[in-house]
């Protein structure tokens, strides 16, 4: 069958002395592989095709559900900025590599190529990759079923006002008079807090350029850390990397 789908290239891997099999976050169909024959020769007119970030359409033979073959392609938008910046290329990494674990084969829905698409977008464009990275993070907990109730404490069930902790065993937020309801929770300030309310109602299309202060960058990382990997529990070479960039002053 000839498939015919916009998608972005979220992983590569060598298969043979000159071939290289893609996987794309399609926005009709999922996740699928499919193979580029001769996309390490020196001269493939495909080679282009397989770089992380790459973005367009994509034509293939698919019989039943092994890996297509690549028939022909139109890039969109190569996104090589991204791939030029260690920073930039390490925040798309790791967006790729989230849906790529979390993605299962031909799940049906536009809702993470279109998150995806956004957010290599807003890099493209400027926007501050760590914010944007924040607001992914919260979108594939939401979509996974276990986006954080961030209005009504886990313990008493009252809104929540001012500072305040997250709890990622509860699911939620905690009022500071109920801290004993998690000893693991979470602190955060009120303004960190109102900006989590943000993300958790705000699409990845519809962020606009976000003036977030260091303080408020590194509580959203500490909160969002935790909810994740409670939630979603998956271990990330892009992840470590980003950490190690953070550790070394590269990701400011």
């Amino acid at each position: 069958m000839l498939y015919r789908l916009e998608g972005i290239v979220i992983r590569a891997m060598d298969y043979g002395e000159t071939n290289k099999i893609i996987t794309l976050c399609t926005q009709t169909h999922g996740k699928m592989g499919v193979m580029v024959r001769g996309a390490k020769k020196l001269k493939s007119r495909h080679g282009s095709l397989t770089q992380p970030f790459t973005y367009g359409i994509f034509s293939f033979f698919r019989g039943g559900s092994g890996l297509g073959t690549l028939n022909d392609a139109e890039i969109y938008e190569s996104n090589h900025k991204l791939r030029e910046d260690l920073v930039l290329a390490a925040h798309g990494a790791y967006a790729c590599e989230l849906i790529d674990r979390a993605l299962q084969d031909e799940d049906t829905g536009s809702f993470w190529f279109e998150q995806l698409q956004a957010f290599l977008t807003g890099m493209r464009e400027g926007k501050d990759p760590e914010v944007m990275m924040r607001l992914f993070e919260m979108k594939m907990l939401q979509a996974s079923g276990y986006g954080p109730e961030l209005d009504i404490c886990s313990a008493s069930r009252r809104p929540v006002e001012g500072d305040a902790l997250i709890s990622p065993r509860l699911g939620g937020v905690l009022s500071v008079p109920f801290r004993a309801a998690d000893p693991y929770a979470v602190p955060v300030s009120a303004r960190t807090l109102s900006l989590l309310r943000v993300f958790a109602r705000l699409d990845l299309r519809r962020l606009g350029n976000v003036d977030v202060k260091p303080e408020t960058k590194a509580e959203l990382k500490i909160v969002m850390e935790a909810l994740m990997r409670e939630h979603i529990g998956i271990n990330l070479k892009s992840k470590r990397f980003l950490d190690q960039l953070d550790q070394y002053g590269f990701d400011k």
